[in-house]
Formats: structure tokens, C-alpha cells, sequence
């Protein structure tokens, strides 16, 4: 039976409307040294983003992915603060962004030590928060995988074999995620659990296919941004239901977000564009209402449950 670990709790259906596959309720952009999530304050972010998920609950949002991994200022304690004000499930993530934000202990752990930590915030919880992780949230740089990146993959690999967990990391360069194919088959865990992360950026849409013919999920997550219009997603989506990947296609905003280093955490962005403007657009461009079904709601499910 899969299941989903989420803020609520397991959830053991598949659900039935959207589910937002890359978002933020709370991550920490500002300088490293500054530590700004260590002193944020959880009920202006409960203030300040509830109107956003009551948002996306009133536009058939039914759970959102939260991406903040440790690195740049995970508080799964405060996301928990704001899915109990909201009574709206969301997934949170083990594991560590890329360098320069890996954390010394990070650097000094061995990959057991690194598995270990990751299989319990998987299994047992994240901190004290008792919110169990559902997924490994990852990075790695746009000139190659570093010695620690490799580390750090490597342990998430080993974790996803003992939980089922599914892999997503930022990931800029299809190259690289070549190479991060390898090193997770050769540690002896599955192409088809590992999300590429803004696969968009990548401008080479033979790179989208390559990945996608080694069984890897792919992720769209910028709709709504000023830096790729509706009709180019329509396009590259269609060409990849053309090619029969509509079933490890994902889509999202990667929006949010309350920022710490920012006054009242700066300016968030909605979570509703996909629902009310680009899913309608997709409609009218001839995708039929189930291939939008299994882009929103039954992929995601897959994906993240275990």
C-alpha cells in the first residue's frame, strides 16, 4: 500500500484533486552566515501564509510539496505551524541543499552516518517535530557534481533503497543529472526514483528525453514565471505526452514563500496560477481533462508516496 507522510499525518488514499509537486512555505535565500531561519518568528509566517494556502485550498489544491531541504533554512516545525492553522496537508523533505550551503557536519559525516540521518527523519521524524519526511531533496552545481554532493547522493541512494523514497534535486545541467543517474544506479537504487528538479532550465529538450528514456521523473515547476510563457510549457509538455512520458511528467510553480532574511518575509507569489490559468490553457490547447488529471494529480501521488 502506498503511503504519504505529510504534516497530518499518513495519508493512505490517493487524493483526488491537485496535489503541487514544488513549493515553499518557508525558506531562508539570504546570507548563510546570517542564519536569519534560526530567528524567524512561526506565528507571523502562520499570519503572513495563510491566505496563500486558503488560496490554493479554494482552487482545488488538495496538498502541496514543500522543497526547503537543510542548507537554506528548513523549520519544519514552523511549516507544521502552518498546515495545523490551515488543516492542509504538506510534504516535507530530508536532506541537504548543494555547496556552498552544505553544513559542516555534513561535510565531516561519513555516508553511513549521512544515510542513517535520513532514513530516520524518513521513517521516525524530523527533529522533535514528529513529522515524518516522505522524500530526499537534493542539489548539485551547474559545473558537476562535488566531492561532498557525490557523498551526499550517494547516502540518499542507500536511504532510498531501504525506504522506497523518492530522490528530487536541483538540478540546472541535464549533464549533470547524467552523472547523478550513475552514481544512484551504481549504489544500487532506481532511475524511476529520482525527480529532476527545474528541468525547464535545461535549454536542450533532447537532454528532457534523455533522462526521461532512463525512466527518471521530470519537473516543470516555473509556471507563472516571467521567464517562460505558457505557450512554451504547452509545447514541451505535448511533445512529451507525444513521446509517451506523460506518466514521469510533473508540474508546479515553485512559489511561496515567507523568507526570513526579509522583512515579514519579503513578497510571496500564489499558488494558484497553475489551477486557475495555465490548466484551463492546457485544456484549450486539445489535452483532454484525464492526461491533465494524471499530470496533477495522479503523478504526484506516485511520485511522492512510498
Amino acid at each position: 500500500m502506498l503511503t504519504l507522510p505529510t504534516t497530518l499525518g499518513d495519508i493512505t488514499e490517493p487524493l483526488s484533486s491537485t496535489i503541487l509537486p514544488h513549493e515553499h512555505i518557508f525558506v531562508d535565500l539570504g546570507p548563510i552566515a546570517a542564519r536569519s531561519y534560526e530567528h524567524a518568528d512561526p506565528a507571523e509566517v502562520v499570519d503572513i501564509m495563510r491566505p496563500h494556502i486558503e488560496a490554493a485550498k479554494a482552487a482545488g489544491v488538495a496538498a502541496l510539496v514543500e522543497c526547503t531541504p537543510v542548507g537554506v533554512g528548513r523549520r519544519v516545525d514552523i511549516v507544521k505551524a502552518v498546515s495545523e492553522a490551515t488543516a492542509f496537508p504538506v510534504v516535507v523533505a530530508t536532506g541537504i541543499y548543494r555547496e556552498p550551503w552544505v553544513p559542516e557536519w555534513a561535510h565531516a559525516a561519513g555516508e553511513t552516518e549521512l544515510t542513517d540521518w535520513m532514513v530516520r527523519e524518513l521513517t521516525a521524524g524530523v527533529e522533535t517535530t514528529g513529522v515524518r519526511a516522505a522524500w530526499i531533496k537534493l542539489s548539485a552545481g551547474d559545473d558537476g557534481i562535488t566531492s561532498v554532493e557525490a557523498k551526499i547522493l550517494r547516502a540518499a541512494a542507500q536511504a532510498g533503497r531501504e525506504t522506497g523514497a523518492l530522490i528530487g534535486s536541483h538540478t540546472i545541467r541535464g549533464r549533470v543529472v547524467r552523472d547523478q543517474l550513475a552514481i544512484i544506479e551504481a549504489a544500487g537504487y532506481r532511475a524511476d526514483r529520482f525527480l529532476w528538479i527545474h528541468t525547464q532550465a535545461e535549454p536542450d529538450f533532447t537532454l528532457h528525453l534523455e533522462m526521461a528514456q532512463r525512466g527518471a521523473w521530470l519537473e516543470y515547476d516555473a509556471i507563472g514565471s516571467p521567464d517562460f510563457a505558457d505557450a512554451w510549457f504547452i509545447d514541451r509538455i505535448q511533445r512529451l505526452l507525444d513521446a509517451d512520458f506523460g506518466r514521469q511528467l510533473l508540474l508546479s510553480h515553485d512559489r511561496g514563500w515567507y523568507d526570513p532574511s526579509k522583512p515579514h518575509g519579503g513578497t510571496q507569489l500564489p499558488y494558484t496560477y497553475l489551477s486557475e490559468t495555465f490548466l484551463p490553457a492546457l485544456h484549450a490547447s486539445g489535452i483532454d481533462a484525464v492526461t491533465i488529471a494524471q499530470l496533477t494529480v495522479h503523478n504526484p501521488w506516485r511520485a511522492f508516496a512510498r
